[in-house]
């Protein structure tokens, strides 16, 4: 017996739900690729991107993934052999940097945790150590999809700055973008990365870099660009050059009409919503932890994200039992613990396409499962995001 009849939720960090407006928006016939229409929907998707980052930057869109974005970023300001110091916190960021080592980069991991941020004094030390000025680039992750930290950018700004090294700052944003506040030229970021499939609310297949007057400048001397990936020839005089080839055309018209939504909600509006539904979430599981079977990974409330929460459980049958009520009996999609995290938690995404009853049908057929399983837990989850948001969404 089941009551998973009816429309799947879907509550994973990436790959999030397309809104309907998105997905109709794709659903049309293509259009021509050299002139027109879509040429006017290039210059403004470009115009958006630069507008949700704050920057007067310079960006590039391409046919690929995140990953994608992470090879296109490095290899356009990099060459063989250059160091990079990727600053780990969680998964993604050594990610990036083992990208980079396949490519041909020198690549240093500076240690970190997958319960914590990213320290800037640590990160200044290191710089303020490399007095021959090795280090070319530090990477970094704004929040991580498999931790679920948020680390502080402009921190890491300012330690970079204090440590007087001119290595290039380089910022995956693609689990925050669209989630929380991002100011590229404010905090002194040189090079963006993001992908549409989380907070921008679109299918899986678009990537994007921005970067800065600096990267442009090493870029001009980088010796790992390759056709594909290669700013310069993606400032060509025909339109398909932006796109080295056949532009995405369908994607194009969902990644627009995603911007137009939320362009008519307004980005701090959208940030606001982000910043309640987390705090709901994080209210629920602070109950569900008062068991001691469930966990925050993030023990500093300061460090959690407003994209995803990663939920520790520390009986991997009881983590499986969880995951397998919520879908086979509910129709919820929990996301699993990846990299160092699998199978020891679960994560609850909150990002994108999502409103309050969306995240507390989520949270609602987790308790389910909790009271079901027999699974010590805090009751009244639930109950505590539900109060968090009527005491801050005032009538």
């Amino acid at each position: 017996m089941s009551v998973r009849n009816g429309r799947q939720f879907i509550s994973i960090p990436g790959p999030t739900t397309v809104p309907d407006e998105v997905l109709a928006a794709m659903h049309r016939p293509p259009i021509d690729i050299r002139t027109g229409e879509l040429v006017e929907i290039t210059d403004g998707l470009l115009h958006d991107l630069r507008n949700l980052c704050q920057t007067t930057g310079f960006p590039n869109i391409y046919i690929a993934n995140g990953h994608g974005a992470w090879e296109a970023a490095l290899s356009n300001v990099l060459s063989r052999d250059d160091k990079v110091l990727v600053l780990e916190s969680g998964s993604f960021a050594a990610g990036w940097g083992q990208a980079g080592a396949t490519i041909g980069l020198d690549v240093e991991v500076l240690p970190g945790s997958y319960q914590k941020a990213v320290e800037p004094a640590t990160v200044e030390a290191r710089l303020v150590a490399d007095v021959s000025k090795d280090i070319k680039a530090v990477l970094v992750v704004q929040v991580d999809t498999a931790s679920s930290v948020v680390n502080d950018i402009p921190a890491i700004r300012k330690a970079i700055d204090n440590a007087g090294h001119d290595a290039l700052f380089m910022v995956d944003t693609i689990a925050s973008l669209g989630t929380m506040p991002y100011k590229m030229d404010e905090w002194g970021v040189d090079v963006t990365v993001a992908a549409c499939q989380k907070g921008l609310m679109m299918s899986p297949g678009l990537s994007f870099t921005i970067s800065n007057s600096k990267a442009k400048e090493k870029h001009a001397h980088a010796n790992l660009r390759t056709a594909y990936w290669d700013w310069t020839a993606r400032d060509g005089d025909e339109h398909y050059h932006k796109y080295a080839g056949t532009p995405p055309v369908h994607h194009l018209f969902g990644l627009q009409k995603a911007f137009e939504m939320i362009k008519d909600e307004g980005v701090e509006n959208v940030v606001l919503r982000h910043h309640l539904l987390a705090n709901a979430a994080r209210a629920a599981v602070s109950k569900w932890c008062e068991g001691g079977v469930l966990s925050f990974n993030i023990s500093d409330p300061s460090q959690r994200s407003n994209s995803v929460t990663t939920v520790l459980v520390n009986d991997e049958k009881i983590l499986n039992d969880i995951l397998s009520y919520c879908d086979e009996k509910c129709g919820v999609v929990v996301g699993i613990g990846i990299a160092a995290l699998s199978g020891k938690a679960l994560r609850i995404a909150h990002m994108g396409h999502i409103n309050a009853p969306m995240l507390l049908g989520t949270l609602s057929a987790i308790e389910m499962s909790l009271v079901a399983l027999d699974v010590p837990h805090g009751s009244g989850g639930v109950q505590a995001a539900i109060e968090y948001l009527a005491q801050n969404v005032p009538a």
